[in-house]
């Protein structure tokens, strides 16, 4: 009987491992056909400088670690001497982070109240409907106007970004609550708001508030990058001064530094969301 339940785990782990295989083999081979589409298009493309081949977007981006550059620390008003690449992408964090988690926790707080008071939802589902329809980047105009072209201006737009994303993440999580959980709580002893909001609302929604950060996270990446755009210190900015030198690789070389940046953090936090989510 052991023999062949040990024989049955063997089986399931010998096909678990190669399908894992065979998708790290697909994305492997997924990869490399974009990297031969780009080399074939760097190569056939005149001015040679409108494509920049992979190889020279390597060096490119090489080049970001092998040069050094001197930042200011908001608030701080302190100097810090880093890598080139890590300098401008430490401008960008300086905006992006407050952005992100300012934006996220008002968002997540209006969408939970909303979602748990009718009455509440009724007075500003209308203004709601109205301002979701403007494009975060719209308010580019006003950011520079209230703060200037500066780190607040640019967290401000992120935060415009993060606001929604997470609102609506937070507010259809309490919304979608089973009214069974909610009968079973008052069964149990559970009668005010507050602690019915805490006790069960909060964890049956918690995928959904974790998903709508991790989706605003990459969003928001797209966001801070169009804000600079504009002015603001940090990648963005350098994409577009780059570009306006006609050195495409080096803007190549700082698109892939975002990619790297956004990529740890998603993997980040997807490490601590099935932490968080382990009582599922």
């Amino acid at each position: 009987m052991s023999t062949q339940t040990d024989t049955s785990s063997d089986t399931v782990v010998a096909g678990s491992f190669e399908g894992d295989l065979r998708r790290y083999l697909r994305g492997l081979g997924g990869l490399l056909a974009f990297l031969a589409v780009w080399w074939v298009g760097a190569i056939t493309t005149q001015p040679s400088y409108l494509v920049p081949s992979p190889l020279d977007s390597a060096r490119a981006f090489a080049d970001l670690f092998t040069t050094s550059a001197e930042i200011v620390v908001p608030v701080l008003g302190s100097n810090l001497v880093l890598p080139t690449g890590l300098a401008h992408l430490a401008q960008t964090l300086f905006h992006y982070v407050p952005g992100l988690l300012l934006g996220a926790a008002c968002g997540m707080g209006l969408g939970l109240a909303m979602g748990w008071n009718g009455a509440l939802d009724d007075w500003l589902r209308p203004l709601v409907r109205v301002l979701r329809l403007i494009p975060p980047l719209a308010w580019v105009v006003f950011a520079i106007v209230w703060f200037g072209i500066h780190h607040t201006g640019a967290a401000f737009i992120v935060f415009v970004g993060a606001f929604w994303i997470n609102f609506y993440g937070a507010y259809g999580g309490v919304e979608g609550v089973s009214s069974d959980l909610t009968d079973a709580a008052s069964t149990l002893g559970v009668e005010r708001d507050l602690s019915m909001l805490k006790l069960v609302a909060l964890p049956s929604a918690a995928p959904q508030l974790l998903t709508g950060f991790r989706t605003s996270i990459g969003r928001c990446w797209m966001i801070v990058v169009g804000a600079e755009l504009f002015g603001a210190p940090g990648v963005g900015y350098e994409i577009i001064n780059a570009s306006n030198n006609l050195a495409m690789a080096t803007s190549v070389a700082y698109m892939i530094l975002i990619s790297v940046a956004f990529l740890c953090m998603d993997v980040g936090f997807r490490l601590l969301e099935r932490r968080v989510l382990a009582w599922r």
